[in-house]
């Protein structure tokens, strides 16, 4: 989990990590996971079209130049299938592996229902925003016999929710990864941008927005 100040990257870091997954193509110094084979990969956020915004868009690239994300277009196969009900949504893309077979990448968002994630099983799910704690403990669910990675990356500002307290004793007892980054670990952030920032949010969403801690005042 990365549970993270708002505008530091979150998505970027999650998109890259994901393309790597699905092509198989991980850089010199990556010490983390590598899969060998392809992956059924699953990415989903709160709705069809914050998704198409958000992490779709650093995937894949504008509907209209599909292949300008992190996802090379020469590894895309084909066009990938639209979604209903939501233009320039995407469902499902095939995703060339350096083993020559083919990933799979699926989107779907929180509003569906924690029942649109069961069935499948997943090598790798991406949880872009906060989740309700039923389709987090469904996705846990859907890697459970593959050996499968979830990776959650959001900005808490629900407050100290029961995703939030499920993440954080997870990760005292050693079984997950949680990172917090600030305002502060963002390179790309002038000190006017932050402080510009900073005195544009209501006080009760400082911490959260600036350090990725979740609020507690209201």
């Amino acid at each position: 989990a990365l549970m993270a100040a708002n505008r530091i990257g979150k998505t970027e870091c999650a998109a890259f990590m994901i393309a790597c997954h699905l092509t198989g193509k991980y850089p010199k110094w990556w010490n983390g996971r590598r899969f060998k084979k392809p992956i059924n990969a699953l990415v989903a956020g709160e709705t069809g079209k914050l998704v198409r915004d958000s992490i779709q868009l650093k995937l894949l690239g504008k509907p209209s130049d599909i292949g300008t994300g992190m996802i090379p277009k020469d590894c895309i196969i084909g066009n990938p299938r639209p979604k209903a009900g939501t233009p320039d949504a995407v469902d499902i893309a095939y995703i060339k592996h350096i083993s020559g077979g083919q990933s799979v990448l699926q989107f779907q968002s929180y509003d569906q229902g924690r029942t649109a994630f069961q069935a499948t099983e997943r090598d790798l799910i991406e949880l872009d925003e906060e989740p309700p704690l039923d389709i987090y403990s469904e996705c846990l669910i859907r890697t459970m016999t593959t050996n499968g990675l979830i990776l959650s990356t959001f900005t808490p500002l629900k407050g100290v929710s029961e995703t939030v307290l499920s993440l954080q004793d997870k990760a005292e007892k050693g079984q997950c990864a949680l990172t917090i980054a600030t305002w502060d670990d963002a390179p790309h952030l002038t000190e006017k941008d932050k402080n510009e920032l900073m005195a544009s949010l209501p006080p009760h969403q400082r911490d959260a927005r600036s350090k990725g801690v979740p609020a507690l005042g209201s």
